[in-house]
């Protein structure tokens, strides 16, 4: 099974909210998941974002790939920088 790192939306009509969430690849954007790592809120002024580190490391470690937004995000929250190259499987930029 592939997993993936991404954002799942939520919220109302114009006023999104995003879970970091841990999912299966093939399920669909805003459906199932496996776990929730955090979530990111790009109304507010500054846009927030909450990660659990243990839990986003633990599942990069496993091999879990990030998709380019849930990277970005893992970046600013300086967990991507906490997960060394090599440590699993998978393509690592």
């Amino acid at each position: 099974m592939a997993v993936r790192i991404r954002l799942k939306r939520m919220g109302a009509k114009k006023r999104p909210f995003y879970r970091l969430v841990v999912a299966d690849s093939r399920a669909a954007r805003d459906g199932r998941y496996i776990d929730q790592l955090g979530h990111y809120n790009p109304i507010e002024e500054p846009a927030t974002i909450v990660v659990d580190e243990e839990k986003a490391l633990e599942w990069l470690r496993k091999g879990a790939q990030a998709s380019d937004t849930a990277r970005a995000l893992l970046r600013k929250a300086g967990v991507w920088e906490k997960f060394k190259p090599g440590e699993a499987g998978g393509r690592q930029e």
